[in-house]
């Protein structure tokens, strides 16, 4: 019973986590808005399963590394509040984390939807 309520404070501390990055970082926001949008047009578009599958892994890594950029920046913030060139390091290499993996979502993107997107607009 103990093993059962230390998992279960686990996941809601996990949860806690991502309830603050979703409710405070305007990027987060904006990954959560893309991945709907970018979800109902695989439904539209009747994407394949196997290509759905590398945009959710995609969508994935992206909101994972956005967790943890926020972590460090946090961690950051409570060990240097004053500005400092090794927290801007830090900072700067978490941000370039998350932008790598958008990057590499959004060619996913671009290679799983063109094709179907041009043959349902021109037909």
């Amino acid at each position: 019973m103990k093993e059962w309520r230390r998992l279960t404070r686990s996941f809601t501390y996990a949860l806690q986590g991502i309830s603050y990055t979703v409710r405070t970082q305007r990027n987060m926001q904006i990954h959560v808005a893309a991945a709907i949008v970018v979800l109902a047009a695989a439904w539209w578009l009747q994407i394949p399963r196997s290509d759905v599958l590398l945009v959710l892994f995609s969508i994935g890594l992206v909101f994972s590394l956005e967790l943890v950029n926020t972590a460090i920046e946090a961690v950051v913030d409570l060990a240097s509040p004053e500005w400092h060139v090794k927290a801007k390091i830090a900072k700067d290499v978490g941000a370039g984390a998350v932008l790598v993996a958008a990057i590499l979502s959004l060619i996913i993107g671009v290679l799983v939807f063109g094709q179907p997107l041009l043959q349902k607009v021109w037909g």
